[in-house]
């Protein structure tokens, strides 16, 4: 029989523009001593750590975990794209949820260089090439000289706009909500509000309407969080703790590169993975208070929407225009400010997303507090590729 998994202590530090950071192992250390403290446990009780990142050699885990302390316990590096921190906290709750371990530590950090994502290894395929050529095909020689993820979501977003007729100013629109609430969060790299002519204004970096304000920029962080049985919270006074009720990953399928371009950026997996959450919980969408998702560009936050089911088929723009994807709407969509203003150091985004999760449920958020939070809904996505979704509850 399956246990129920508890989320006991989270923590991050502020992200930073790549040159302003710590080095990764001092970000992680501080964001791994936080959620400890945090939980109220002692180091010595964790039984196996996840660390995630992307950008880094191979056990940098165990050397950001060493500035902690060195207790002999299974780590385990986790590189899974963009959704590489959920990645890390599946597998955390996992061993818990198994009875493999009481208590696990799940963690991740980036130090990220300036500018446009590209390939770090020159002499080899790249694990991205697949949804290269499949663009192409489906866009031949278009904009060729945008960078890569930018071709890609910009062009799930050129396919959304065309099929449901929508105006593309819902693109600009989602960025001014988002930067609106990045602005009441103290760990946002952004706190400036915007406005729809200033997002449609900023520099084009793949026509025709995806702007530099329109995306998420290349950052340094770190996050973590401690993960345990039911029991062992109860142990450690922790009574109320945070629930993780659902959780599925999915991956690419056969439609990813035989459909369209919002496909090739992770819409069915979204679908796929939001199904098996809501069957697993045994709840609907409409019981979601607050939700943090990937919003890389925020073309993908328009496209995710649908995928998880907070609104209808082609009911993007309604949904936007109506003010349901912010407080007094459906939903608070990214209270944090999202990707795009909090920033995305790609190893520890998804844990990012948790603990702000986590502090909604708990009440403790301030001026962005979702009013009576009781359910969370998280959304974390990589291209090449792997989406990871997760319900959590107050008990």
């Amino acid at each position: 029989m399956k246990r129920k998994v508890k989320v006991i202590g989270v923590d991050m530090v502020k992200f930073v523009k790549p040159g302003m950071q710590e080095p990764y192992e001092i970000m992680a250390s501080k964001a791994i001593k936080g959620a400890i403290k945090d939980a109220g446990i002692e180091f010595n009780e964790i039984e196996h750590a996840f660390a995630s990142y992307i950008y880094g050699d191979s056990t940098s885990g165990q050397t950001a975990l060493y500035k902690v302390g060195l207790s002999g316990i299974p780590v385990f590096n986790v590189n899974n794209n963009c959704s590489s921190g959920s990645t890390a906290l599946f597998l955390a709750r996992q061993a818990v949820e198994n009875g493999i371990v009481e208590c696990a530590l799940a963690f991740g950090f980036e130090e990220m260089k300036p500018g446009a994502l590209g390939t770090v290894y020159e002499d080899r395929t790249t694990p991205m090439q697949a949804f290269v050529d499949r663009l192409e095909e489906l866009k031949p020689g278009y904009s060729l000289e945008s960078p890569r993820a930018a071709r890609l979501f910009g062009s799930g977003g050129m396919e959304y706009v065309e099929k449901y007729g929508a105006n593309p100013d819902i693109f600009s629109k989602v960025a001014v909500k988002t930067r609106s609430h990045a602005v009441h969060n103290p760990y946002s790299m952004f706190d400036k509000h915007l406005t729809v002519e200033e997002v449609q204004n900023s520099s084009m970096i793949f026509p025709p309407y995806l702007t530099r304000f329109c995306a998420c920029p290349p950052s340094c962080g770190a996050a973590a969080a401690i993960i345990c049985s039911e029991d062992f919270a109860k142990k450690h006074g922790h009574e109320d703790a945070v629930e993780i009720i659902a959780q599925a990953m999915a991956t690419d399928n056969e439609l990813t590169f035989t459909t369209g371009a919002m496909n090739l950026v992770g819409a069915d997996m979204t679908k796929r993975a939001a199904s098996q959450v809501f069957k697993q919980a045994g709840i609907g969408v409409e019981d979601i208070d607050v939700v943090e998702l990937h919003d890389c560009f925020t073309p993908n936050e328009v496209i995710t929407y649908e995928g998880l089911g907070l609104c209808e088929e082609g009911g993007a723009e309604k949904f936007i225009n109506d003010g349901d994807n912010t407080y007094g709407g459906k939903y608070v969509v990214n209270p944090s400010g999202g990707l795009m203003s909090k920033g995305h150091p790609i190893g520890a985004t998804g844990l990012a997303q948790c603990t702000e999760l986590v502090w909604q449920l708990r009440g403790v958020t301030g001026k962005r507090q979702v009013e009576n939070a009781r359910v969370a809904l998280q959304h974390n996505l990589g291209l090449g590729g792997a989406v990871v979704v997760t319900m959590y509850k107050k008990p």
